[in-house]
């Protein structure tokens, strides 16, 4: 059959499910998208249903081949990327999860965090002790149950859906989603005896470690029988989506929040001073990859928040016509800082702030504020790189907004290059299964690649510097 499907690729993300039906030339032949819920029983807990996330994926997957006209039959292999760091815990014995999902932007163990020895973690893990990450969500759980580890199995998203995928013949995870648990030791990419003993986690709870591209499972989804061959964190599939493989390649997903990843080679040393460095995916014989990563925790979550907490917005779409009904921001500056702050200032206990508000600031005036501190806080990251990228590519739902691009290039001081395809990745995980199952070679992925458009810097230095100034002004009033 002519354009046949040859991947299904899954992202499964923090507030909905996306999945692709993807064809020869890489390019999407159908899509379809499923809400998950997230709820916030406590003031800095975000938690999530296990079962729900995988209930989501059941119905993306089938929307998405009905799209494309296909059914399970014409998949060959399977592409899975997700959300990192969110940790669910569940029964080996029945696949029942024990606990909800504690979800990545979940602040319960920041105390815990600061009591880590900074120096010798970011030594070895590359991270910066910081409830984001895994290794102190799983702690938390362990201790609720009373250290009782039996027969229980630990993993995150990732690791949950190839257990469902593999009707629970399959516990593991790819290099890429366990760089981000706190727990492997990122120089041999081996889980870290030392780390285990520290936070009390039995060598037996963790998954398998393999490669990003690798058939690991054989996949039973609905109708689909098929190998699961491409397994990646959503950011790292993202920066393979992107072709950013040469050090210095930049990209930037903009979802709920943002993370900016450069490759960086082989290098895994200690990363630059508000930075994480992290495995980037990792196909099968290819020498470990590393890239640095700021993680930006909140960017179209300030967004959603103006529409349902505040009622400014009817549909987030609507933010780039709203944001150009005004000149400027009129010296109004949003530090989103929901869910504390990430690279490069990793404060969790930081809280959201809104200075310069006057009697006549609009609603304008706060939904353009919101997505400049995109830009700012994307800026504030590629500051701390060891060398500014020659061009940042984007993707995700904001880098449709033609004012976010803009002000991007005009504020970081680079070009900006939109994808074409907004869902980089899961084309990410689809280029992985692909190369796992033959379909295509790793250099073949460059001439797939397709940009929307080039965005130009169209502001002066001085006038970007200033702005910046008001910029950090407002994010040091959010850090006292």
């Amino acid at each position: 059959m002519e354009n046949a499907v040859v991947i299904l690729a899954i992202d499964q993300g923090t507030t909905g499910t996306t999945c692709l039906a993807v064809g020869e030339g890489l390019e999407v032949l159908g899509r379809a998208s499923v809400p998950v819920p997230v709820a916030t029983p406590r003031p800095g807990w975000v938690e999530q249903d296990a079962e729900t996330l995988w209930r989501s994926v059941e119905q993306a997957a089938a929307a998405a081949l009905a799209d494309a006209g296909r059914t399970g039959r014409d998949v060959q292999a399977i592409g899975v990327a997700n959300q990192r760091e969110t940790t669910v815990l569940w029964e080996r014995a029945t696949g029942r999860p024990v606990a909800p999902a504690i979800v990545w932007q979940d602040r319960r163990t920041a105390a815990r965090c600061r009591e880590l020895p900074a120096d010798e973690i970011r030594a070895r893990t590359g991270l910066t002790p910081d409830p984001y990450f895994s290794a102190t969500k799983l702690e938390w759980l362990l201790r609720e149950r009373g250290g009782d580890a039996a027969g229980l199995a630990f993993g995150t998203v990732d690791s949950w859906l190839l257990w469902r995928l593999s009707g629970g013949a399959v516990h593991a995870t790819d290099v890429s989603n366990a760089s981000r648990t706190m727990l492997l030791d990122l120089a041999s990419l081996a889980w870290s005896e030392e780390l285990l003993e520290r936070f009390s986690v039995p060598r037996e709870l963790l998954p398998e470690l393999r490669r990003s591209a690798e058939p690991v499972a054989d996949g039973v989804l609905g109708e689909i029988r098929a190998p699961v061959a491409g397994l990646a964190g959503d950011q790292q599939a993202s920066l393979y989506g992107h072709g950013c493989v040469a050090p210095g390649e930049t990209k930037a997903t903009y979802g709920t929040g943002a993370f900016v990843l450069t490759a960086c080679g082989g290098d895994c040393s200690p990363p630059p001073h508000g930075l994480v460095r992290t495995a980037a995916a990792l196909p099968l014989h290819a020498q470990p990859r590393y890239a640095l990563e700021g993680s930006i925790f909140v960017a179209g979550a300030a967004l959603q928040w103006l529409r349902d907490g505040l009622g400014l917005l009817d549909d987030v779409r609507d933010s780039e016509r709203i944001a150009r009904s005004v000149p400027s921001s009129g010296g109004v500056h949003f530090v989103p800082a929901l869910a504390g702050l990430g690279s490069p200032h990793w404060a969790p206990d930081a809280r959201g702030l809104v200075s310069g508000l006057t009697r006549g600031t609009k609603a304008g005036h706060l939904v353009r504020a919101a997505l400049e501190s995109i830009a700012f806080q994307t800026r504030d990251v590629l500051d701390a790189l060891p060398a500014p990228p020659p061009a940042l590519r984007v993707d995700g739902g904001a880098a449709a907004n033609g004012f976010l691009t803009q002000f991007l290039a005009d504020v970081c001081r680079v070009p900006v290059e939109v994808a074409a395809e907004q869902e980089t990745t899961a084309l990410g995980a689809a280029a992985l299964a692909g190369i796992a199952t033959g379909r295509w070679r790793e250099d073949e992925l460059a001439g797939m690649r397709r940009s929307a458009s080039r965005v130009e810097p169209g502001l002066d230095a001085e006038a970007a510097a200033a702005l910046l100034a008001g910029w950090r002004d407002a994010v040091a009033r959010a850090l006292l």
